[in-house]
């Protein structure tokens, strides 16, 4: 699931001899709100419509335009993770894709992203989400799923991220065949577990937006 295998050949980039008035156009035609600018190979950032409608002015070039976010980008080879984790930290609907040289390939929105994602059957799937705090030296993934599967449940997939507020220990992010999870969660503190959130989903994922909660909050990002 690497960056380039989801890049988006539908969204064009701008150059900076474009007039604003042609990526508004073109934003109406493909029906996004964000563009990408790219000037002879390199990517430049992004201008999104609510800057074109702030300048007023449809007869400007793109290179006479404050662009947003010029470091929202990931190497292509890189994790449809960290493409959603570099969209989240940037607040921009899009990432640019960039190959060895840094030269720019495409984008990938946070759309496609979430659907990679959500074509997968831990996400799709309902259940409860674990988030546990621990020692690296005390993490094992076989010895939590065997404490998980004396309570009739299964770990469908599992995610390791730094703690903040502990930089010794480490935050363990479980996803749950089960949408109950007063027992797991009380068995798990019985074998010494700290479990510092958690989430219960009600049922199946049923839109993008309860889609990207749910798998922000999985990835805790």
């Amino acid at each position: 699931m690497r960056a380039n295998d989801f890049i988006n050949n539908l969204i064009p980039p701008l150059k900076f001899t474009d007039r604003v008035k042609l990526a508004l156009s073109w934003m109406e035609e493909i029906r996004t709100d964000i563009l990408p600018v790219v000037e002879k190979g390199t990517f430049k950032g992004f201008i999104t419509d609510e800057i074109i409608y702030e300048i007023n002015n449809p007869d400007l070039s793109i290179a006479e335009v404050e662009l947003l976010a010029s470091s929202c980008v990931v190497q292509m080879e890189k994790h449809i993770y960290e493409v959603l984790r570099i969209s989240s930290e940037n607040q921009v609907s899009m990432v640019a894709v960039l190959d060895k040289d840094n030269k720019y390939l495409g984008v990938v929105s946070e759309e496609d992203a979430i659907t990679a994602f959500t074509d997968t059957i831990s996400i799709q799937s309902p259940g409860g989400v674990l988030v546990l705090s621990m020692f690296m030296t005390d993490y094992s993934l076989y010895d939590i799923a065997r404490v998980v599967e004396s309570e009739n449940a299964k770990v469908l997939s599992s995610f390791i991220s730094t703690d903040p507020l502990d930089d010794n220990k480490i935050k363990v992010t479980i996803k749950i065949d089960q949408m109950e999870l007063r027992h797991i969660k009380a068995t798990l503190e019985r074998f010494g577990y700290k479990i510092i959130d958690h989430y219960e989903e009600e049922g199946g994922i049923t839109s993008d937006q309860d889609r990207l909660g749910n798998l922000l909050r999985f990835l805790d990002i």
